[in-house]
């Protein structure tokens, strides 16, 4: 199979051969790895029983795909990713913006899978052949698993379609073993000794809405462009995308997540999800859970690494998307090594989750008001002009930005940011939302809102549009 020579740049017809159907399966085998499982243990580490964690994810999965599926439809129209085709809203400059925010969720994803993937590696192959479990261990496991991940990535998006559609059959069957290797252990009440993270049960639960529920889709606010710019809108009409994006998110969401909770009160894991996930394992499910952790690892990152290597080849033109790869690959790995070393599991986990949908959920609000009043319609070579090196179009706006919805975004992060809690940050919003993390709709709110606002206070009339020209 050849290595994909497509980066961010427009998409031909002939070669958008990919179906709804190949969404899915992309949605659901990508996802069923322990990088998504894990947040499934998150509502346990708060405190939740089994009935409050699920509903708490099941409300924040629902209420975030029902956010992000619409830009599934973005992509479908111009045929390159979501970061940009944002450039018709932000302008071809400002699109820069959801590439920053799309490589950081990623980079933060990925990160996350080969973590927690590489720890229960090292955790079943101590029990297996009693391998140390030391650093080195660790470091030989990581890498291992980068580099697998790496040869994924560069090789594009049908190497990773083929992974996907063998991961959702064989990633099923595992997790269907393993409520069978857990169900004994299994209990509906919380761990012993962890209280309220918040200090009470509603807080909580709306803190595991969004750090275990919400977060899942919107980690998806630029990825999904990644699939559907494959799609033609000839062949394959919107409302089948639309249908395909949310059966996708919700089933390749919930299955893994609520495997999480599953095995985190079974594991009675409190602080840390993979060494109780290991210890608690009965021997004839180790290779299962060990296969669990390598195959899913590398499908999960291996799409969030491509995803990444788009978002640096739309920041940085004159590199290829090959080698914008391999350099966000050595970042992720270095953030994997931080993750096991340096950093608490919790802690990292909901921090870095709250932090970046405080910040990408009023980019994807943006986009889509911009989605809606264009009709789905865009001029796919002018939102190119910056990957030309070019000036002009009709996105150019002011030299390359839209001044009003960047500001809009920034207003709406700014105060997504001063009513998020984490473990390790606390907004100085929060004394007037009764100590309850309300970020999410803020930030959504006031970032759409603001963005509508400034563009009422113009003028109506369109100021000539510069000639494109090479500069």
């Amino acid at each position: 199979m050849p290595i994909e020579q497509r980066g961010v740049d427009t998409i031909p017809d002939a070669e958008r051969t990919s179906t709804p159907r190949d969404l899915i399966s992309i949605l659901l085998g990508s996802n069923l790895c322990l990088g998504v499982i894990v947040f499934g243990w998150l509502p346990v580490s708060f405190g939740l029983g089994l009935w409050p964690a699920v509903t708490s994810i099941v409300a924040g999965t629902v209420v975030g795909v029902a956010v992000t599926a619409p830009l599934a439809l973005i992509s479908l129209r111009t045929a390159t990713n979501l970061s940009t085709s944002s450039g018709a809203a932000f302008g071809v400059r400002g699109r820069l913006v959801g590439s920053v925010v799309g490589l950081l969720l990623s980079l933060g994803y990925t990160a996350l899978t080969l973590w927690i993937g590489g720890d229960v590696m090292v955790g079943t192959l101590a029990r297996i052949a009693g391998l140390p479990t030391g650093g080195a261990a660790h470091g030989l496991v990581y890498a291992l698993l980068a580099a697998c991940t790496v040869i994924g990535a560069v090789y594009g998006y049908r190497l990773l379609l083929r992974l996907s559609k063998v991961l959702a059959v064989g990633m099923t069957a595992l997790l269907l073993l393993g409520l069978i290797a857990y169900a004994p252990d299994l209990t509906a009440a919380a761990p012993p000794d962890t209280p309220y993270l918040l200090g009470s049960f509603w807080p909580t639960w709306l803190l595991s809405a969004v750090a275990a529920g919400l977060s899942g889709p919107i980690a998806f606010i630029t990825l999904l462009g990644d699939y559907t710019r494959y799609i033609s809108p000839l062949r394959h009409s919107p409302r089948r995308v639309l249908r395909a994006t949310c059966l996708g998110l919700v089933v390749g969401l919930l299955i893994p997540q609520l495997f999480g909770t599953y095995t985190g009160l079974a594991a009675r894991a409190s602080l840390d999800y993979a060494g109780p996930l290991v210890a608690a394992s009965p021997a004839w499910y180790l290779v299962p859970l060990l296969l669990a952790a390598t195959a899913g690892s590398i499908g999960n990152a291996g799409l969030m690494l491509y995803s990444m290597g788009l978002d640096l080849d739309a920041i940085l033109p004159r590199t290829t998307r090959a080698r914008a790869t391999m350099v966000v690959a050595v970042v992720a790995t270095a953030f994997v090594f931080l993750g096991h070393f340096a950093w608490d599991a919790q802690s990292a986990m909901t921090s870095f989750v709250l932090l970046l949908t405080a910040i990408g959920t009023p980019w994807a609000v943006i986009t889509l008001i911009g989605h809606v009043r264009c009709g789905g319609e865009y001029d796919a070579q002018a939102l190119q002009v910056y990957n030309r090196r070019a000036k002009g179009g009709i996105y150019w706006f002011r030299a390359g930005w839209h001044p009003r919805a960047t500001a809009g975004w920034a207003l709406g992060a700014a105060v997504g940011l001063c009513a998020v809690s984490t473990p390790l940050y606390e907004g100085p919003l929060l004394s007037l939302t009764g100590g309850v993390d309300c970020s999410f709709v803020l930030s959504g709110l006031v970032g759409g809102l603001s963005s509508l606002a400034l563009d009422a206070r113009t003028s109506q009339t369109r100021e000539p549009e510069p000639e494109v020209a090479v500069s």
